[in-house]
């Protein structure tokens, strides 16, 4: 027997005994010298009477504060997808004491910017308290090139003191008040003077002059400035609405436009229309696919909303025939996680940029408010208010279904398998076609690449304090993880890491097109390849013993996977990350899935599960399988078949060649004989030569092929 079977057990084993000893550890929290620069008196933690996960900072029996990571209350999307995550401490009072950066996945921050900006940014929140509403270029400096990120980081940190502070009791959630809706009756015909004469349509005229003026005494007062503008020269004309109500939406929509847009959203969502003339555009043109705009704002009750690309609508026209002619109009949506009341007052703010220096910025804001009037809304009982994950899900609701639309199409691949490998000339696209939605969608669009550390943090959290919230508030990789899970029992670890891993499917691409070209294989012999299955065994077992002493000291280790570099963030790394990736990447050249085979620690996690398979699918049934044939062994591209035949399911890709081989009837020599004698029945029954055998015409089980004596080939 080989090798490579006991040294899974090993595996087994030890993993096993590992599990048992870590029942026996403490739950792993924030650690008290995390809380110190916040609370310099603080003793111990102790979990606070909160519904959120948040402890109380002790000196005795003295409540000092309350600490919490922000991406448990409030896991914004930043400009990478995922959210930045804080340490926020706020005192009994509500004032901020504590605001340090955990973890991002910001590229923009990887790559040039100092770590210790974003660091200084957080920290300069301590001087505010919860109810307070600190703008960017009011009152905070941003960090040039990442505006995008330091309004999340804000708009986090703000957002999750305050709800953290209303759970405890320290102010009042402002979400747990009646919230007013919008009555649908109230209606009748009216044109432009008439809406922005009654409120209806509000107005911000901002000239040059005005501008000019707000940043007298600041850096960038004369940096690189020109021949200025006309001080009354319009710098923009700005017109802003609630479009929920019928006066504003039906009078500017038209009746079929505004049903049409009602329909569009969601319970709690709301629209508000822009409208603007003059040299400055509200848009601009720094945002990007899942960005953020970073010239308005909306705020109210202290809670700052900002928009991203997919809450944006544009508008060629509106309906009314006396209204000045608009260079910019836009719809954007509020969406329900805003808590927004649109019967209370609100602000919309106006963010101008300039620049001060070869790298730096200055902000100003100009803000303007409104007031639905009272006769359009009226007051219904509270709404509770849905959990995060729940906000989250459906912030993504495009992603969620382009993943489950593929994962879809990829569950028909694998139950009807047997069908589509007899037809190569459908299945090898298809597959091709796959291989690219999994590179370019799940991973660099959505950000969905599984990785190792997913694995030692899920493990952790059986251990310690498990929460279904905590892995629903990434919709995405729980799916994916669900996905996985069930594909586990029915095939093995071979579904993901043959079509769902993103890093996988680069390499198979690479590879494939390295084969067209004429590229060389290299590939060492099986005695050798069997004993290198194990690194891969031993690199997931260091990982999970570093993991027991510290787990964020693993995720460093765990850059073994070149996942977040070629994936996460796209190859925009320090070089000695991007030049290993590209390395991994280049060996696939020469190579098949080098990588997979032999190092990836989370193809090791998945195969100790898969062994509970339920079911083998891949036919190697036909007793000329091993012996002597060889074909599908010499083709396996991660050499998964053993020389006696047998296919080894923990390192199958499940790529299914072998069962277009297996169907094969000009490869496959039982194949061969069966065509062979069909031709020959078809020649004598029908008196002179038939057509050459086609098994996919014919079907491999039609009734004239079954009726053929195959003894034992099969």
């Amino acid at each position: 027997m080989t090798p490579a079977p006991y040294l899974l057990r090993l595996a087994q084993t030890a993993v096993t005994l590992v599990l048992l000893w870590c029942l026996s550890l403490p739950a792993l929290a924030i650690e008290l010298e995390q809380v110190k620069n916040g609370f310099p008196d603080a003793r111990r933690l102790v979990d606070a009477e909160s519904d959120l996960p948040v402890q109380a900072v002790m000196n005795g029996d003295e409540v000092l504060g309350y600490v919490f990571e922000s991406v448990d209350i409030a896991p914004i999307p930043a400009y990478s997808g995922k959210p930045v995550n804080l340490l926020v401490g706020i005192d009994p009072a509500g004032q901020l004491t504590l605001a340090e950066v955990l973890d991002h996945s910001e590229p923009i921050m990887l790559v040039g910017i100092p770590e210790e900006k974003l660091q200084n940014f957080a920290g300069a929140h301590t001087n505010y308290s919860v109810s307070d509403n600190p703008k960017i270029g009011d009152n905070l400096d941003a960090i040039s090139g990442a505006t995008v990120t330091v309004i999340v980081v804000n708009d986090t940190i703000m957002r999750a003191a305050r709800q953290v502070a209303a759970s405890l009791g320290i102010i009042e959630d402002p979400s747990a008040q009646p919230a007013a809706t919008v009555k649908a009756d109230v209606f009748e015909e009216a044109d432009w003077q008439t809406l922005t004469g009654d409120g209806t349509i509000r107005r911000l005229r901002l000239t040059h002059g005005q501008v000019d003026e707000a940043f007298v005494g600041t850096a960038a007062e004369n940096y690189m400035r020109g021949q200025p503008e006309p001080a009354d020269k319009t710098f923009i004309d700005l017109y802003y609405t609630y479009l929920n109500a019928p006066m504003a939406g039906r009078n500017l929509l038209g009746d079929a436009r505004y049903e049409a847009l009602m329909e569009s959203l969601e319970p709690g969502e709301h629209a508000v229309a822009l409208m603007a003339n003059g040299d400055y555009s509200f848009k601009g043109s720094g945002y990007v696919r899942g960005g953020i705009f970073d010239r308005i704002e909306l705020s109210q009750d202290g809670r700052t909303i900002t928009f991203h690309d997919l809450d944006h609508q544009r508008v060629g026209r509106f309906s009314l025939d006396d209204m000045p002619r608009m260079t910019e109009k836009d719809i954007f949506i509020i969406r329900e996680e805003a808590s927004f009341d649109p019967g209370r007052p609100w602000q919309l703010d106006l963010l101008v940029r300039r620049a001060s220096g070869p790298l730096d910025t200055e902000f100003t804001r100009f803000s303007a408010d409104y007031s639905i009037p009272e006769a359009y809304v009226d007051r219904p009982e509270p709404v509770v208010e849905r959990p995060i994950w729940v906000q989250v899900w459906y912030d993504k609701a495009f992603q969620i279904g382009v993943l489950g639309a593929g994962l879809l199409v990829l569950t028909g691949v694998m139950l009807f398998q047997d069908v589509l490998v007899r037809y190569p000339r459908i299945f090898e696209p298809l597959r091709i076609g796959f291989l690219v939605y999994t590179l370019v969608f799940i991973g660099w669009y959505a950000l969905a690449q599984l990785s190792v550390v997913n694995i030692l943090t899920f493990t952790h959290s059986l251990i310690t304090d498990f929460s279904w919230s905590s892995f629903l508030i990434d919709p995405m990789m729980f799916i994916l993880w669900s996905f996985v899970a069930v594909s586990l029992l029915l095939w093995g670890r071979g579904v993901f890491c043959g079509w769902l891993c993103p890093f996988g499917a680069l390499q198979d691409l690479v590879n494939k097109a390295s084969r067209k070209l004429g590229v060389k294989q290299i590939e060492v012999p099986f005695g050798l390849h069997e004993r290198l299955w194990a690194i891969k065994y031993i690199i997931l077992l260091v990982l999970f013993a570093i993991s027991l002493n510290s787990l964020g000291t693993a995720e460093k280790f765990a850059e073994v996977e070149p996942f977040k570099t070629a994936i996460t963030l796209r190859f925009q790394r320090d070089w000695p990350f991007v030049l290993y990736a590209l390395a991994l990447v280049a060996v696939s050249i020469f190579n098949h899935k080098f990588y997979c085979r032999y190092v990836c620690p989370l193809g090791a996690g998945l195969a100790i599960p898969s062994r509970l398979r339920l079911f083998d699918w891949l036919k190697r049934h036909r007793g000329s399988c091993g012996t002597p044939c060889q074909i599908c062994a010499r083709e396996c591209e991660v050499g998964a078949i053993h020389p006696d035949g047998h296919i080894n399911a923990n390192e199958c890709h499940y790529c299914l060649d072998c069962q277009v081989t297996y169907w094969d009837d000009q490869r496959c020599p039982p194949m061969v004989k069966r065509r062979k004698r069909y031709e020959k029945a078809a020649r004598v029954s029908g008196g002179k030569v038939a057509q050459p055998f086609d098994p996919a015409a014919s079907g491999a089980g039609s009734a004239s092929l079954q009726r053929i004596p195959i003894h034992n080939e099969e």
